[in-house]
């Protein structure tokens, strides 16, 4: 069954209803087809205006949603021919971070990003996408091979943030997240990026500066989550709806301020109720990004790059 977010209770109740009549119909051969009928229509205009406007906090959630498509459903969706390649040929294989070649609607490429898994033993097995060090140099190891060979990265970024262990300290997290960052910047191939869920800081940047970044329409791009924020500014996360307002962390927002390139279109009710129309959409956007950096040059490329993040935060 569906799971509904919070602010969606009024959905709930009313899909609840509707799943009890169809119920009763289909035991008692009873025709409550009209009442099925005015109720469903009811629910699809409940759902159409509630994410109509959606506030930040609400997008988070949504941007949440344990039913999204994660990392190996766009991979199976997306692309064809994956071989998968594993650690970072100095500690170790980290799970939270995939990525291998692939080939994408023709194109020989090289794909990588977080991956958050499904139920309880892959959440904790991929650490809830949150990356080690490790993941990171894999990122890295990965990145470099595509740029000797000349094949496009393409990254998918679904993150809380770095995982903030002390074992990932220990092994130097900041310094590998920051070459990560370095690589992207330096790449002389095509870099497209799209924060399908979550962009959580430094963890999310480290595969995101690409020449084109993309966001789905509900998904969220912040230096720290909302909760973070509250307990920073207010000391509780009890204000982590007010913090989200505050940040600009919708896609809306950081297409409007130079973060962002392009939106990505989610199905109604946001892309866990239409999973496989959400990655037909982010495939046509991929292409569309690719398709408009291929013919440039390694020079290029990196000098568009440069531009565009030595633009973002400038006043005109």
């Amino acid at each position: 069954m569906l799971k509904f977010l919070d602010f969606e209770k009024p959905i709930a109740e009313l899909q609840a209803r509707i799943d009890e009549l169809r119920d009763t119909g289909a035991e008692g051969g009873v025709d409550i087809a009209a009442e099925v009928s005015r109720l469903q229509a009811k629910s699809d205009k409940l759902l159409k205006d509630t994410f109509a406007k959606l506030t930040p906090w609400q997008k988070t959630q949504v941007a949440r949603h344990p039913e999204r498509p994660h990392f190996k459903d766009y991979v199976a969706g997306l692309f064809s021919e994956f071989m998968p390649l594993a650690g970072d040929r100095a500690f170790g294989d980290d799970q939270a971070i995939l990525g291998g070649f692939a080939t994408f609607r023709g194109r020989r490429v090289m794909v990588l990003g977080h991956e958050k898994g499904d139920d309880t033993a892959t959440r904790l097995r991929h650490n809830f996408g949150m990356g080690k060090p490790e993941g990171y140099r894999k990122a890295i190891r990965l990145m470099e091979l595509a740029d000797r060979f000349g094949l496009p990265v393409i990254t998918l970024v679904d993150t809380s943030g770095a995982f903030p262990g002390i074992q990932a300290e220990e092994r130097g997290q900041a310094e590998a997240i920051a070459r990560s960052t370095e690589t992207c910047l330096s790449l002389g191939v095509p870099l497209v990026s799209a924060i399908v869920g979550e962009g959580g800081s430094g963890g999310a940047v480290a595969l995101a500066s690409g020449n084109k970044v993309l966001m789905f329409e509900h998904a969220v791009y912040s230096v720290i989550s909302p909760e973070g924020c509250a307990s920073i500014l207010w000391r509780t996360a009890d204000k982590a709806a007010d913090a989200a307002e505050a940040m600009k962390v919708t896609a809306q927002d950081l297409n409007a301020l130079g973060v962002a390139d392009t939106i990505v279109p989610e199905p109604l009710g946001g892309a866990h109720r239409d999973a496989a129309r959400a990655i037909a959409n982010l495939g046509d956007a991929i292409e569309q990004a690719l398709g408009d950096l291929v013919s440039l040059d390694a020079a290029a490329l990196r000098q568009a790059r440069r531009a565009k993040f030595l633009a973002m935060g400038r006043l005109s």
